[in-house]
């Protein structure tokens, strides 16, 4: 399924922002497998966008050129306005990352790993202990700042390496897979810690398994397999590029079901329940259309409800090789994970 070219917008305000990333025709190959196969992205600043995709996909391995950790065989990438090959530097200034697999030293503590950025980011001891003491603050850390971060829970260590990743004020931050492990309630505190991050204007690339925090956090969403972009869109776009929508209305009065269901084309009876099906993208234009129609009738609807594939079918739909599972996050077989 081709990729969907949609204007590129922030859900906050809806104008278009500049762009935080960008590339064109990223390229990357290991041997002769190759993992990116030249992918195009436009992430405007102050947005939250999720790349999402199978094992091997290539999600981290786009997460590594962004971040100069590694090196891209062709295409062009710019990061806040660097060159990733040609000015790295640059990008590495503008730029925090946080991985799936905490950076956190275990043997010292909290306040020490805090003081430890600080002193990497060149920071004076005296604006490295001010920055510290706000971080710890902002991420209800500051009970447990002396203490071994080894005896942290995983959501406290979590909230612990963004909080280091943050002592360099970074305009754009990589999270990559920030979740995997976390139980429900500290995956929800994640999830309001990187609205807060957005908030105040920082942008987020977030790569995820969890099809509900996508949908949940990202303005804008691709969906990388084998290597390129099958689709991309918000949520909502992707959710009606699949088959199986439907508006379903319902009657409590036989005579107006019945009219109804002789006026209306294409539509799945249900007579027990006095409900008809009509097959729709779920958009507004299409629900004014049907209500509109009836309106000219004379029929009402007792009951409208709109059905929309969640993103479980869409990765189904354009990955064909993941299974959904029930927890929302992607069962996936084990491989190389690049």
């Amino acid at each position: 399924m081709p990729s969907s070219v949609m204007p590129t917008t922030s859900r906050r305000g809806g104008h278009p922002s500049p762009a935080a990333v960008s590339t064109i025709g990223l390229r990357k190959s290991y041997g002769d497998k190759t993992v990116l196969d030249g992918i195009d992205l436009h992430i405007p600043a102050g947005s939250v966008f999720a790349l999402l995709g199978p094992n091997g996909a290539g999600k981290t391995t786009a997460v590594k050129i962004l971040s100069t950790l590694i090196s891209a065989d062709g295409g062009q990438a710019q990061v806040a306005g660097h060159d990733v090959a040609a000015s790295p530097d640059g990008v590495r200034a503008a730029i925090g990352v946080t991985g799936q697999f905490s950076a956190v030293d275990g043997l010292i503590t909290g306040e020490e790993n805090m003081l430890l950025m600080a002193d990497l980011h060149h920071l004076s001891k005296r604006e490295g202990r001010r920055v510290t003491a706000e971080l710890l603050e902002r991420f209800d850390l500051v009970e447990a700042a002396k203490k071994p971060a080894q005896s942290y829970s995983g959501g406290m260590k979590r909230r612990l390496d963004i909080a280091m990743t943050l002592v360099g004020s970074p305009r754009i931050i990589f999270l990559d897979e920030p979740t995997t492990g976390l139980d429900p309630r500290s995956r929800h505190n994640m999830w309001q810690i990187i609205r807060e991050l957005v908030s105040d204007g920082v942008t987020v690339f977030l790569t995820t398994q969890y099809l509900e925090e996508a949908d949940e956090l990202a303005d804008r969403i691709a969906v990388l397999n084998d290597g390129r972009i099958a689709a991309e869109g918000t949520a909502e776009e992707l959710k009606r590029l699949i088959p199986g929508g439907h508006v379903r209305l319902r009657f409590s009065d036989p005579f107006a079901y019945r009219s109804a269901a002789e006026a209306l084309r294409e539509v799945t009876r249900d007579d027990e329940a006095l409900a008809l099906q009509i097959p729709s993208d779920g958009s507004q234009r299409e629900l004014r259309s049907v209500l509109d129609w009836l309106d000219s009738l004379g029929i009402e609807a007792d009951e409208l409800t709109v059905h929309t594939p969640d993103l479980d079918d869409v990765f189904f739909a354009l990955t064909g090789s993941t299974v959904p599972s029930p927890r929302g996050r992607l069962d996936q077989p084990k491989e190389d994970a690049r």
